[in-house]
């Protein structure tokens, strides 16, 4: 796996902003059209640093550190990390730097809130591409309920991969996080995510920035949980999205991008190969051409 370098951009290129009561830094290169990118957990916005120049030869491409991401101030000991304050920062970043209506382009996490933003107001997004959104509430809640588990019976493999991610990463990552084992809680984490080539990948080039964003994470997904999302919501959003996958991706990660695609009235799928959960970084090339394609196709006039 071929990951970002460690280091943030030169000062003169990153720009912040206020909103929400939080300052975000952010980095455009480009005119034109815009197209924000938006990254998930154990990330920030130097994770699609092989992005913004593909991307912003055509269009004003945008990337962003979202709260408690670094470059930007880290969470307080002791405080949830919700994932609703951030689609409100998504909403009120496009229009403090003009950027509404845009093109999101969002993994993991990040997908969810582009998804979650979208959902809240559909004027705002021009379209989406989301890399593998961790939609679990679309079968299961947390703890899982009885009504729901029967439901998903007649899904058996489904609830199968449901189950072990459940019992196989999250909750053996939230204990040792609890336990004050952060490398053993991230190690669990990723290796639930990632394919064992780009697990490798990752422990080599990319642990730093990861370490420096483990906070938020732990006071996300291991404390606040996954966020509520009506199936019906999805339904009824008109937006043209574009699905991404690795192609060695966990299997419960596809089957989550399964159900978005049953739900999606207008959507598209791509796989991305040679390609995990972080398919930016590790086949680029295959990720920008994908996603220039799609734009291109729903770009204004």
């Amino acid at each position: 796996m071929s990951a970002p370098g460690d280091a943030f951009p030169e000062p003169e290129e990153l720009r912040t902003v206020e909103v929400n009561g939080v300052s975000l830094t952010y980095r455009e290169i480009g005119r034109g059209e815009p197209v924000v990118f938006v990254h998930g957990d154990l990330s920030d916005l130097r994770t699609w640093e092989r992005q913004l120049p593909a991307v912003g030869a055509a269009y004003r491409a945008i990337s962003y550190s979202r709260r408690y991401a670094r470059p930007n101030a880290d969470i307080l000991p002791g405080t949830l990390n919700p994932m609703g304050p951030h689609v409100g920062d998504l909403l009120a970043f496009l229009d403090r730097v003009g950027a509404a209506p845009a093109h999101l382009v969002g993994n993991s996490w990040g997908a969810f809130i582009c998804l979650l933003a979208a959902m809240r107001r559909p004027g705002a997004v021009r379209t989406l591409v989301l890399e593998e959104p961790p939609v679990v509430p679309l079968y299961l809640s947390d703890p899982p309920r009885v009504a729901e588990l029967r439901l998903l019976a007649g899904r058996p493999a489904v609830l199968l991969d449901l189950l072990r991610f459940r019992t196989g990463t999250v909750l053996p990552a939230g204990r040792a996080f609890r336990e004050g084992r952060d490398d053993k809680g991230m190690r669990i984490f990723l290796r639930g995510v990632l394919d064992a080539k780009a697990y490798a990948g990752v422990a080599r080039e990319r642990v730093p920035q990861m370490r420096e964003n483990l906070s938020a994470l732990k006071a996300g997904l291991f404390r606040a949980g996954f966020p509520a999302v009506d199936p019906e919501e999805v339904r009824a959003l008109r937006i043209p999205v574009l699905l991404a996958t690795g192609v060695h991706s966990a299997r419960v990660l596809h089957r989550l991008v399964d159900r978005l695609a049953e739900l999606l009235p207008n959507t598209e799928r791509v796989d991305i190969l040679r390609a995990s959960h972080l398919m930016h970084e590790e086949n680029p090339s295959a990720l920008n051409g994908a996603v220039l394609d799609f734009i291109g196709r729903h770009r204004d006039g």
